[in-house]
């Protein structure tokens, strides 16, 4: 029985969808379940998974067309054996359940059997660095019995033109609007993050055993930044149309990057979580961002965002505000540096962060100050009172 792949419904806020990488090509076995294809949209990547055990039949969509709701994008023999020999079909479809999409893309593009990968990841699955990292065994032979050649002639000026994808599209535009359609301004402070990291080692190991997740950085900035929306509601406030819309909630987003760009999750209701339950969101939304796995409804909303540069080692920024957001914090590496503490030239371990504003909404004076309380906070993390957010109790 012949049955047709269809574009599934797609989001609310997502009128189309680009197809991306076909998994699978006309002639392949395909268990029920197994991903056939990927499909773009400007937020998320949404798989096509086979409908029944079977085998694809004809492609009517090809790689970069445009698509909708319901538009048929293959056809599929439910039941059918493939045609290929079976030592090529089990290695083609070999593992490909365990494959994210990233991984899947990866392979693609270096054109590697997935069969012959040995995975390390968690029940033998294969990682991004698992692909970067696969050398086949006659490449192997074949470097040491002759050099590699280089990429391109000595003083050879190439191009390579690539397309952006529908993320990265949606990205330029968001970016682009913000910064011409916002009074953006930003101000700046320094942590000193000593507190921090000593209250770390301190309680470090019983959190990590009690809860399961680190303790890290994140979760007090988190925390602090909560405490700091409470004291100034304009900074979680934003603009719509002529009206002031102050947010009663707090939702925060955080700052993933993937290989397909930016994404921002939301954790939503972060007044009631603890420090504890913030690990545990921000290491779940991490994991599922880079395999491609976050809902449109998880990266929606937020009233504030955080992003921290310093993990790439940025010293400082000047974050762009994620519209209709008014604000934007900026965390950023920890650098050892001379300070004066008491009078006295002490190293201490800071850190610049960066406050962007809409300054149609928020002064001057209202930024400062917010920034201020979290700096205050972060040095004396205390007071974002202990059995609460640190332990969870």
């Amino acid at each position: 029985m012949t049955v047709e792949i269809k574009v599934p419904g797609l989001p609310e806020s997502v009128a189309d969808a680009t197809v991306g990488t076909w998994h699978k090509q006309p002639g392949d076995h395909v268990a029920r379940g197994e991903n056939i294809l990927d499909l773009e949209t400007d937020k998320v990547v949404l798989e096509v998974p086979a409908p029944k055990d079977g085998v694809l039949k004809a492609i009517l969509k090809q790689e970069g067309d445009l698509v909708v709701a319901d538009d048929v994008l293959a056809q599929f023999e439910v039941g059918a054996a493939s045609s290929a020999p079976k030592a090529a079909a089990a290695s083609d479809t070999a593992r490909g359940d365990d494959l994210s999409p990233a991984v899947r893309r990866l392979i693609a593009e270096k054109g590697i059997d997935a069969s012959l990968i040995k995975g390390t990841g968690k029940g033998g699955r294969i990682t991004k660095a698992d692909v970067e990292n696969f050398v086949p065994a006659k490449t192997a032979a074949a470097s040491k019995a002759a050099p590699v050649a280089p990429l391109s002639k000595p003083g050879a000026r190439e191009e390579k033109r690539v397309p952006m994808n529908r993320m990265r599209k949606k990205i330029a535009e968001r970016l682009l609007s913000s910064t011409q359609n916002t009074a953006m301004l930003t101000t700046f402070n320094e942590v000193d993050m000593k507190a921090v990291m000593d209250l770390r080692k301190v309680y470090k190991e019983a959190f990590q055993k009690k809860h399961n997740v680190k303790l890290g950085f994140m979760s007090f900035f988190i925390s602090a930044a909560l405490e700091a929306l409470k004291r100034f509601p304009d900074v979680n406030a934003s603009i719509d149309g002529d009206n002031l819309v102050y947010h009663g909630y707090f939702d925060i987003g955080v700052a993933v990057s993937t290989d397909r760009g930016l994404v921002v999750p939301v954790i939503r209701d972060t007044e009631t979580l603890s420090m504890a339950g913030i690990e545990q969101q921000i290491i779940d939304y991490a994991l599922r961002a880079r395999d491609g796995k976050l809902s449109i409804e998880e990266m929606t909303g937020g009233t504030f965002t955080i992003t921290n540069g310093g993990t790439f080692g940025s010293m400082l920024s000047t974050p762009i505000l994620n519209q209709p957001q008014s604000a934007i914090l900026g965390m950023h590496n920890i650098i050892e540096r001379p300070v004066v503490v008491d009078g006295e030239i002490v190293i201490r371990p800071m850190m610049y962060l960066a406050l962007s504003y809409d300054h149609r909404i928020i002064d001057g004076k209202t930024s400062v100050l917010f920034l201020k309380t979290i700096k205050e906070l972060i040095e004396q993390p205390a007071q974002l009172t202990v059995e609460r957010y640190m332990l969870g109790l």
